[in-house]
């Protein structure tokens, strides 16, 4: 099999695997403000702006990580991560590496990405566009 011949078959999927386990942690930020999972000594006030990106995080996770609505759940999320990146890390010092906010730059752009490349085979939108 050739180098185009094996992108044509994995870049797809790795494409989906790229997706659950970004939402999948994405969830965990979520859980672990809502839930307390994973355990923390975190307290997050369910409608202060920490904690309604939490919802933000649960939703949209559990959308991307079954790939269900994908670009609308992406858009959203990677719009949440830009808004908590600009609010919340910058004005603490301008290079992400010091600020804390490298996550939210990261998780910002590969959901930009998922808004224009999709979900991959691996998910609902998929198995409803058959």
């Amino acid at each position: 099999m050739n180098t185009l011949d094996l992108q044509k078959v994995w870049a797809p999927r790795v494409l989906s695997v790229l997706r659950i386990v970004s939402a999948f942690i994405f969830l965990l930020h979520g859980t672990q403000k809502h839930l307390g999972f994973p355990p923390s000594d975190r307290v997050v006030d369910a409608f202060s702006l920490s904690g309604i990106s939490g919802f933000i995080e649960i939703i949209c996770g559990v959308l991307l990580l079954i790939g269900f609505q994908t670009r609308a759940a992406a858009f959203l999320a990677s719009g949440t991560m830009a808004f908590a990146y600009w609010l919340a890390h910058a004005p603490q010092d301008l290079f992400p590496v010091n600020n804390g906010g490298d996550a939210a730059i990261l998780y910002c752009f590969v959901f930009l990405y998922l808004v224009f490349a999709g979900p991959g085979p691996w998910s609902l939108d998929a198995m409803r566009g058959k």
